[in-house]
């Protein structure tokens, strides 16, 4: 029985080449990487921005997708996170994964 709500979001064909969709995307699926890993780790926002030299509210946005990092950003997360980063880009398709570094 439906009670209206949405079960599927359709979302329009344009709206997949729009650049910003596709930034927008990229960003989530980056925070939800940084989120995936930090939990692996079991440790808090705030323990994970000390150790990138950031603050909790820092990592909150960037896990929320709201935050595009710069390079710099990247190998400080990489290193926070105990991790390598791998991203793939290919056609309309975005990997963000962190690797636990070898022990």
């Amino acid at each position: 029985m439906s009670r209206g709500y949405h079960t599927r979001w359709e979302i329009p064909d344009e709206h997949r080449v729009d650049p910003a969709y596709i930034e927008a995307g990229d960003a989530i699926a980056f925070g939800q990487a940084v989120y995936d890993r930090r939990k692996e780790l079991g440790i808090s926002q705030v323990e994970l921005a000390r150790r990138a030299q950031m603050t909790q509210p820092q990592i909150s946005r960037l896990e929320g997708g709201g935050t595009v990092p710069t390079i710099a950003l990247l190998h400080r997360l990489a290193t926070a996170l105990e991790s390598t980063l791998a991203i793939s880009l290919t056609g309309d398709e975005t990997s963000v994964v962190f690797r636990a570094n070898a022990a």
